[in-house]
């Protein structure tokens, strides 16, 4: 009987031990139960994984937004002189998507996409032409609050062939990349 007893009391003390360890070591806190992420975003571990065009702790921030509105480009392309133009860049249908109102000072309508501080205007032909290329934002001094594109593309003309590079294919011509400033 007392072996019984035994085997009882230290079967029970086991099996507290047991549960005591498992939900002391298994209880780990949330860290996802305060992080709140806007605009779709998925909580991993306490950081906030954002949907396509939105970034920042919360996914608060819309990648396109810093890109918006009225821009005067100055550039000089491999067969074109020094020109200044307004540009207009407004929003697009999706979030991580613009378009371009008078690039070139020549297109009407182009359409482009946003990743993070980079403007990419993906190969696409319009009004005779094809276009490509790619920017990056950026402050400076004269300029802050993201207030420079530093953009490198080309314009090809679908009849002559001719190409009007800024900045894209600069190791080979040594052109320069467009300038936009707010």
């Amino acid at each position: 009987m007392k072996t019984l007893t035994k085997t009882i009391f230290f079967s029970l003390l086991i099996s507290i031990f047991s549960i005591v360890s498992i939900i002391s070591f298994s209880c780990k806190p949330d860290k996802c139960k305060t992080t709140n992420c806007a605009n779709g975003g998925t909580c991993n571990d306490g950081n906030c994984i954002c949907m396509t065009g939105y970034s920042g702790t919360s996914c608060e921030i819309t990648n396109r937004d810093k890109f918006l509105g009225q821009w005067t480009v100055n550039e000089t392309g491999t067969t074109t002189g020094a020109f200044e133009y307004a540009l207009n860049i407004q929003k697009d249908t999706l979030v991580d998507h613009v378009v371009l109102i008078g690039l070139y000072n020549y297109f009407h309508l182009l359409r482009a996409y946003v990743v993070g501080d980079t403007l990419v205007i993906p190969n696409q032909q319009i009004q005779g032409k094809v276009v490509f290329g790619k920017g990056y934002i950026f402050s400076t001094d004269a300029y802050p609050n993201d207030g420079v594109i530093q953009m490198q593309y080309e314009v090809v003309d679908t009849a002559t062939q001719l190409v009007n590079d800024f900045g894209y294919n600069y190791l080979v011509d040594h052109s320069k990349p467009s300038i936009w400033n707010r």
